[in-house]
């Protein structure tokens, strides 16, 4: 089968190959799975997990991407709950070989069935990005109705789900980015907007709950906006800063099938948007990911026509 294969760390990017793996195999509790449409995080190749297996040893040549829509063509020994032809999509394994590639075998618990008027380019772009919200937001965060909540980097495609889903259950959104994300965050429902190159990030005030996408200075500058008995969400590791009567978490977001089911029917009613930033072609998937152009919005490859 065709994939996208990486065997240097260092070479980022653009060390990625379009070549050919042998199909992967079912094991027990498995599915293999035809994949339609892959997304792709950038930060996957710093991951160690990409690198090695749980043991630490080099795992090299490995397919990244996580996240994944497509057909169930095999069903591994002892699996149930899904059938053959069954649209499906998911996050899969860290360890494992990823899904920039024509077949993926995954744990069937991962994957949950993807509505036929959902497209497979949507189903792609929704379990990372989704699934990071709502964990950050709700079984981190605990975010409740009438709390104010700072959303980072809401024009791109994890913080436009904190922002809609923090806006649905109620809360008051500042979004930040760059200048040109301005409109884009508001139209994704944050109710302001700080422009992190121009504007003075502490005249926001206190807030309730921090989602930090960012890290760094930005981080730090932002867990000082919490108010006390507050929340400072990360997925960009440890925060330097630990205020006072705040709780911080890190946390790296964990496959989970009810939480999936939420999101992809609150796609299906019109209470979420998915944040696609470009569609490519898996000939076309090492350009994609090396333009120098700047991209808002989840990267997807089309695997399948």
């Amino acid at each position: 089968m065709k994939a996208i294969i990486v065997t240097d760390q260092a070479a980022g990017t653009t060390g990625m190959k379009l070549g050919e793996r042998s199909e992967p195999q079912a094991a027990i509790n498995d599915v293999i799975v035809e994949v339609h449409a892959s997304g792709f995080v950038g930060t996957e190749l710093a991951w160690p997990s990409t690198w090695t297996d749980r043991s630490d040893r080099d795992r090299t040549p490995s397919v990244p991407g996580h996240e994944f829509a497509g057909v169930v063509t095999a069903v591994g020994y002892g699996t149930t709950g899904l059938s053959l032809g069954q649209r499906v999509f998911g996050l899969a394994d860290w360890y494992r070989d990823g899904t920039l590639a024509e077949y993926v075998a995954v744990e069937a618990r991962n994957l949950v069935p993807l509505p036929g008027d959902v497209d497979f380019t949507v189903g792609a772009s929704l379990p990372i990005s989704g699934l990071t919200a709502w964990q950050g937001l709700f079984d981190h965060g605990r975010l409740r109705a009438g709390q104010s909540v700072l959303a980072h980097g809401a024009a791109g495609a994890v913080g436009s789900m904190v922002t809609q889903l923090a806006r649905e259950a109620g809360a008051y959104v500042i979004g930040t980015g760059r200048a040109a994300d301005r409109q884009k965050a508001l139209d994704f429902g944050a109710q302001e907007f700080v422009d992190l190159e121009n504007d003075a990030l502490e005249d926001v005030g206190d807030v309730d709950l921090v989602f930090d996408l960012i890290g760094g200075d930005i981080g730090k500058r932002s867990a000082r906006l919490v108010r006390a008995g507050g929340t400072l969400v990360s997925i960009v590791g440890p925060s330097e800063t630990r205020p006072a009567n705040v709780l911080t978490i890190d946390f790296v977001v964990e496959s989970d099938r009810a939480q999936l089911s939420e999101i992809v029917q609150r796609m299906r009613d019109g209470r979420l948007r998915t944040n696609i930033g470009i569609v490519s072609p898996l000939h076309d998937a090492v350009a994609a990911f090396n333009q120098t152009e700047r991209i808002t919005g989840k990267k997807i490859i089309r695997v399948h026509p």
